[in-house]
């Protein structure tokens, strides 16, 4: 853990993929500060994830620091090279002040809205040689 965390809030996974999956699984919201490799991995996971569909509600993703992202990133070159859509840019946004990061996560947010359940979508598997698969069944409550 870094020194910026909450102690009360910090959790710690001894495999990466349990923290992803309970990221995944828990947020309604990212704020990505500067950061490295895991920072990117986390960024990307939750960025592939809303972009294909597999989150059964929104995560609102914000990085925070234009020029530090700005520089790392060249989210139009994606776009660009037809990686992305232009769509896909508007999965994110950036902010460079607390009080706009706040103002965007309460826009984005209803405060009366709760998640019913995990925000990752159920996978189903399926083994037919014709690539038809059935319907995955209705969640329970």
């Amino acid at each position: 853990p870094n020194p910026y965390i909450t102690p009360e809030l910090n959790f710690e996974f001894h495999y990466f993929f349990m923290r992803k999956l309970w990221f995944s699984h828990l947020a309604r919201a990212i704020v990505a500060f500067p950061g490295g490799f895991g920072t990117m991995d986390e960024l990307f996971e939750m960025l592939t994830l809303s972009q294909t569909g597999k989150l059964e509600r929104p995560i609102q993703v914000l990085l925070y620091g234009a020029s530090y992202w700005n520089e790392i990133i060249d989210f139009r070159a994606f776009v660009k090279h037809g990686m992305i859509s232009e769509g896909d840019l508007s999965l994110f946004g950036i902010v460079d002040d607390p009080h706009d990061a706040l103002k965007h996560l309460q826009e984005a947010i209803p405060r009366e809205s709760e998640p019913e359940g995990p925000g990752f979508a159920r996978s189903v598997i399926c083994s037919r040689r014709d690539g038809s698969c059935p319907e995955p069944r209705p969640r329970r409550n």
